[in-house]
């Protein structure tokens, strides 16, 4: 038996005037997961509870089958993992985005989708300005970089009470009641208030602004947290898995659970992301374990800056150069299960997260076909198939609930 799950990142939304009162699954041509949803079986998941953040790091720990409420412990450990950057038991990792902030608004929460080499400068000036023996800053891809407390001899200030906001929840929103809130916060709005002085002239914001590019005005705090402990998914389910995707998030959390990562050139985490080269990848890698994980940030990505065509436009290419290529290769070879889902749902209306369910299809051997015969999310609404809490979906995908 091999298996497959493709997660578009947060596709799961509302109906949209400017797509004739349809969702973005149901205004997206997208026949193969149709298909799916026609030969097999489509339902509703919930995979964030109410008392946890509806983020990626929270919704695709639970898509994966762990129970978010006994292994969450904040994001930046798990994209820490995926930089390779060894965290001790008292060390805690921030996730430091690069922002444009103007007159105490959030312009862009990733400073104009920044390059790794102007972010890396940036990080390298905040080392060696605001860093001590405890801190230390980590660049990553993009806007999205890391800062680690050193906790070792000297405790941190950070406890599991300490609120920080994501950036991505704040797009143009006032920021004022938005900065870190309890334990150690002092710390973290100190070291986000003297980036604002040290990043204003900088050589990389003055070339930005130059060829008229947002600059990054300051680092963004959040999504602390210390190294989990989780059981390898091999303990759990006795099953190999690799994952592909272009977001540390998911890297990290694929090292946890002991899966393989692949990386497959000219994936960006963006709309501009090479669709077909992931799925010649994933296709290729079922010769080698028995399960593979296609994720895709560009769908998540076109909510965040409210872009319902290209949220569309992200779909279909996910079903022409992932799914399908998938599906017709497990169609070739014998026993398969398929698993389209997305992680949580993202808005185009509000451009963040949200708590809510998603809708999911499952295709392959032993799956008796419902009704259904297409994937979308009235059809999941309409469903008789749930699950409230969505860490218990995979084992029902690998294991149990897929034959009545």
């Amino acid at each position: 038996m091999k298996y497959a799950i493709i997660i578009p990142d947060g596709c799961a939304d509302e109906a949209q005037r400017s797509l004739g009162g349809r969702t973005p699954l149901e205004a997206a041509r997208v026949p193969t997961m149709d298909a799916v949803a026609a030969s097999g079986v489509i339902g509703r998941t919930c995979n964030v509870p109410d008392d946890l953040p509806p983020g990626s790091d929270v919704a695709n720990l639970s898509l994966l089958g762990y129970n978010p409420m006994e292994h969450y412990t904040g994001r930046a450990p798990l994209e820490a993992v995926a930089q390779g950057i060894e965290l001790g038991p008292d060390d805690w990792a921030v996730r430091c985005n690069l922002v444009t902030i103007e007159d105490q608004v959030m312009r862009d929460f990733t400073a104009g989708h920044i390059t790794s080499g102007e972010g890396a400068d940036l990080l390298k000036t905040a080392q060696e300005e605001l860093a001590d023996e405890r801190l230390q800053f980590y660049p990553g891809i993009s806007y999205r970089n890391l800062l680690v407390y050193r906790g070792t001899g000297r405790p941190a200030p950070f406890s599991p009470d300490t609120r920080t906001t994501p950036p991505h929840d704040l797009t143009d929103k006032p920021v004022l009641d938005d900065y870190p809130r309890g334990p150690g916060s002092d710390l973290l709005n100190q070291l986000m208030a003297d980036s604002v002085a040290l990043f204003a002239e900088h050589p990389v914001n003055i070339a930005r602004r130059e060829q008229g590019k947002l600059p990054a005005t300051n680092i963004w705090l959040w999504g602390l947290g210390k190294m989990p402990s989780l059981p390898t998914f091999v303990q759990l389910h006795g099953i190999r898995g690799a994952m592909i995707t272009a977001v540390d998030l998911l890297r990290g959390l694929a090292t946890l659970i002991g899966w393989q990562r692949i990386e497959v050139p000219g994936a960006t985490g963006y709309t501009d992301t090479d669709y077909a080269a992931k799925g010649r990848y994933a296709v290729d890698a079922l010769n080698k374990v028995d399960l593979i994980c296609v994720h895709v940030e560009a769908t998540d990505e076109a909510s965040h800056e409210g872009d319902a065509a290209a949220k569309v436009e992200a779909l279909e290419q996910i079903d022409r150069h992932i799914v399908a290529p998938i599906h017709e290769a497990f169609k070739a070879r014998g026993d398969y299960r398929i698993l389209v889902t997305p992680d949580h749902p993202t808005p185009l209306r509000i451009k963040t997260h949200a708590h809510g369910f998603v809708p999911f299809c499952i295709a392959g051997s032993g799956v008796e076909p419902d009704a259904a015969t297409t994937y979308n999310d009235p059809t999941a609404d309409r469903s008789k198939l749930v699950f409230e809490e969505g860490w218990r979906l995979m084992s029902h995908f690998l294991v149990v609930g897929t034959s009545k």
